[in-house]
């Protein structure tokens, strides 16, 4: 679907690049811009292997090595802005400034130019500059960590990650809305979201609540979480189970049931939904003594057959081998040769009808260069003289 279109990606790390990521699957032209030394994404991972969150998010890119320091790198950086439909960037608005790439600059010479910008915690106000990561951005700063906290404890960590994959879904589609404003127009545009924007955007339910005066996290912090149908349970085979019902009229008969205790129901102790969740410690105890007698393959049978709202709360192996993810296109084959990337993670859009780019392994360092710049009108001798010089590698 986006096989026309020539996408820029000069963002580092997850949120920006993972943008870029999307795009590809469709079959944009992406090209990585790292620095000569390569984007340090590339060596965050762990001693089993460098390189395993690369492989997710640079699949399908070309990969540019480019000494953007150097004036002459910077003027390589336009000469390839200059054909782009996207450029995508983390930088904040000095660095942008700094490295001749602020939009002012670049739609004087690509006026059909989108640029995609992701920060921190937005491009305006005394925090502009600040450096942030999705557990600072997004994960802290919105108040989810606080919310998570148990009674009277610790906010937990947050998940590295998972942040900055949310943003990176709004950064591409401010990207696809300039777009399609340029098919009525003409023009590019500049757009912009942040870690911190997005975090308060999936912690908005809590946060309007709060506004309305019912500020969840106070009660939580002395009451900890009180809906025996929203929590937790372990098994006798030491699994979980997470039961998801916001309606304890509706699911208490049949959580009862499937529980193997349908004279619950008819206790005087519970005579309606409102004496069930007054007696909220009570019934969680009943619940979780219940679950500890039997497997998990023998509740999420009973719970099934009552129609329970519920999920299996899964080990990262199990995810991978689900055959619901799988048919449905969430965990996907590779073409790679590599016994460590034969399959991955796909991105989460479908467009019925229209197929995704099959993912290829990520770039070596710099393994696009030549062909890049050749692409780009330079001569041989042009890019013999730039290597030697260190401002391509």
């Amino acid at each position: 679907m986006l096989e026309d279109l020539k996408v820029i990606d000069a963002a580092s790390y997850v949120a920006g690049p993972a943008a870029a990521t999307i795009m590809g699957d469709f079959g944009a032209d992406v090209t990585k811009v790292e620095p000569v030394t390569g984007d340090s994404y590339r060596g965050l991972a762990s001693r089993y292997r460098t390189d395993y969150n690369w492989l997710l998010t640079s699949r399908n890119k070309k990969s540019l090595a480019l000494d953007l320091s150097t004036e002459q790198g910077r003027q390589v950086m336009l000469s390839l802005v200059d054909k782009a439909d996207v450029l995508l960037v983390n930088f904040n608005s000095d660095q942008l400034r700094k490295y001749q790439l602020d939009y002012e600059t670049l739609k004087k010479r690509n006026p059909r130019l989108v640029l995609g910008q992701l920060t921190g915690y937005g491009i305006r106000g005394p925090e502009a500059n600040r450096r942030s990561f999705d557990i600072a951005g997004w994960w802290a700063r919105s108040g989810i960590l606080d919310m998570m906290k148990p009674k009277g404890g610790m906010p937990p960590n947050g998940v590295g990650g998972v942040g900055d994959h949310a943003s990176a879904m709004s950064l591409f589609g401010a990207v696809m809305l300039a777009l399609y404003r340029r098919e009525n127009t003409g023009e590019g545009a500049h757009v912009t979201t942040s870690l911190a924007a997005n975090g308060a955007w999936s912690n908005g339910m809590h946060l309007q609540a709060a506004i309305a005066g019912f500020d969840l996290s106070e009660i939580l912090e002395t009451k900890g979480y009180r809906s025996p149908f929203i929590v937790s349970y372990q098994t006798r085979d030491n699994r979980y189970i997470v039961l998801v019902g916001p309606s304890p009229a509706r699911e208490w008969p049949r959580v009862a049931s499937a529980l193997g205790h349908p004279e619950w129901i008819d206790d005087d102790r519970f005579p309606d939904a409102k004496a069930v969740m007054s007696q909220s410690d009570l019934v969680k105890s009943l619940f979780s003594d219940a679950f500890a007698t039997q497997t998990l393959e023998f509740w999420t049978k009973a719970l099934d057959a009552q129609e329970v709202t519920y999920s299996v709360i899964e080990k990262l192996k199990d995810v991978l081998e689900d055959a619901q993810l799988i048919e449905n296109e969430i965990i996907i084959k590779t073409e790679s040769t590599d016994p460590d990337y034969q399959w991955t993670v796909g991105s989460p859009i479908t467009v019925e009808g229209h197929t995704k780019t099959t993912p290829s392994t990520a770039p070596r360092l710099g393994q696009d260069s030549r062909a890049v710049l050749a692409c780009n009108g330079y001569s041989e001798e042009e890019i013999d003289r730039l290597m030697s010089l260190g401002i391509i590698a």
